[in-house]
């Protein structure tokens, strides 16, 4: 009884002093600028010369940057930097080391990507921290709006309700924002964004291993919404690719897990309440699983005319979008070809979304600690896709998930909202009980 009532207290408590942050953080709902201030990070090895909020610093010398090397043919594989320090006014508890670092990009080639590292604003390397959290971050459409550039939504709810746990949150902008801003976003591919997240990680380890950070084992994976698809792709491909990687538990709420089921419902149910997303999703598996699907099968209408400025411009958030398209209505902006399950054009992109399934085909580690949430009656993402993984997760023989499905407390607006609020709630509360208050 006593914790039903501190979840309560806590669940009201959060939904009156950060609704506004949620709802941005699952909605897209328009947001201020955020002012900022930057300082160059104090690293002697630091190779980066951008502030990657502040300009295009420029000091003249880039001799360790990556991809500088001044014999072509010789060049040194590419390694992390530090491109400054960030402190924001609005988040006065954080501060934050924007970093870029190797990886892969959707098709498997060599990219830059960056993200952030998000401590207490007092941690420094003299305090051991408790470890670290792998923050996979949720739906946005707008450059500015990924973790690089200040979108700290969750990761402030987080510490609110775990203050002073002295825990280190790395957060990686996926492709299509921060350092490849200028192409279009792997959205809603869970093995692109897995991969940005785990090199996000391991890159943030060996940096701030070099700056004389020290920290725990404590190792959680967090996400809500494509945050929460992307967890359980990363605990996906560190199970096959990372063996000597493990998790403390991971955490994911509210995820598309089985896009295939989720595209057919919307059929189904011949509406979406984020249309922008629906639009998202198709291009991105378009583009990056090279279907070839021309832009007037897939789309139609004012959607079919705005692709480029109204997506690939990432000017507008996805609330802004979903205002413009003017409807949800699957007719309006979905072209005949593809509200067709039974043709060829259906076929292709219905092939291209159960091979990201993250129900089927992978074999997770028995010893996994995963909790799961969603809202029985998610608008955005039919419960349905947490249902299906943890069947197939206890099918499997994963030892400890702990599942939450329920109508938990409306805030009126979106039942994916009211999921988000509740699935923070419950993950803070969570971080209290287990993790002690450290000075």
């Amino acid at each position: 009884m006593r914790k039903y009532k501190i979840f309560v207290s806590l669940l009201a408590l959060l939904a009156f002093m950060s609704v506004g942050m949620v709802l941005t953080a699952c909605s897209g709902h328009d947001d201020d600028p955020i002012a900022e201030v930057i300082v160059q990070p104090q690293d002697d090895n630091n190779t980066g010369t951008e502030e990657d909020n502040g300009g295009d610093a420029d000091d003249g010398d880039h001799e360790d940057e990556p991809g500088t090397d001044e014999e072509p043919g010789n060049e040194e594989p590419a390694k992390a930097y530090f491109t400054g320090e960030v402190n924001y006014p609005k988040y006065p508890l954080l501060k934050n080391l924007n970093f870029v670092y190797p990886s892969k990009g959707p098709k498997g080639e060599p990219v830059m990507l960056s993200g952030t590292i998000t401590m207490s604003h007092d941690m420094t390397p003299e305090k051991k921290a408790q470890g670290f959290i792998l923050y996979n971050h949720y739906t946005v459409c707008r450059a500015d709006e990924c973790p690089s550039k200040g979108k700290l939504d969750m990761q402030n709810i987080i510490y609110l309700t775990a203050p002073r746990r002295n825990f280190i949150t790395v957060s990686a902008d996926y492709y299509g924002f921060g350092e490849t801003a200028d192409q279009m976003q792997a959205y809603c591919i869970a093995s692109a964004n897995a991969r940005a997240s785990i090199d996000a990680l391991l890159a943030a380890k060996q940096l701030l291993a070099e700056k004389g950070y020290t920290w725990g084992d404590v190792l959680l994976n967090v996400g809500y919404s494509q945050g929460g698809q992307t967890a359980i792709g990363v605990l996906k491909m560190v199970t096959e690719e990372y063996p000597d990687l493990h998790f403390t538990r991971t955490l994911a709420g509210g995820g598309p897990y089985d896009l295939e089921e989720t595209y057919r419902q919307y059929l189904a149910d011949g509406s979406a309440k984020l249309p922008s997303a629906v639009v998202s999703i198709l291009m991105a598996y378009n583009e990056y699983f090279q279907l070839g699907i021309p832009d007037d099968s897939m789309f139609q209408g004012p959607t079919l005319d705005h692709l480029d400025d109204w997506w690939l411009s990432k000017q507008y958030s996805s609330t802004e979008i979903d205002r413009l398209m003017g409807s949800g209505d699957i007719t309006q902006f979905i072209a005949s070809p593809l509200c067709d399950l039974d043709s060829e054009v259906s076929r292709r992109m219905m092939e291209a979304l159960a091979a990201e399934s993250l129900c089927r085909g992978w074999t997770p580690r028995r010893d996994e600690d995963i909790f799961l949430l969603h809202h029985n009656a998610d608008d955005i993402s039919p419960s349905v896709n947490t249902q299906h993984l943890y069947e197939f997760l206890k099918a499997q023989g994963v030892e400890h998930v702990e599942l939450q499905m329920a109508d938990f407390l409306s805030l009126g607006i979106s039942e994916h909202i009211s999921g988000a609020v509740a699935f923070l709630t419950i993950v803070g509360e969570w971080i209290r009980y287990k993790y002690e208050i450290q000075n």
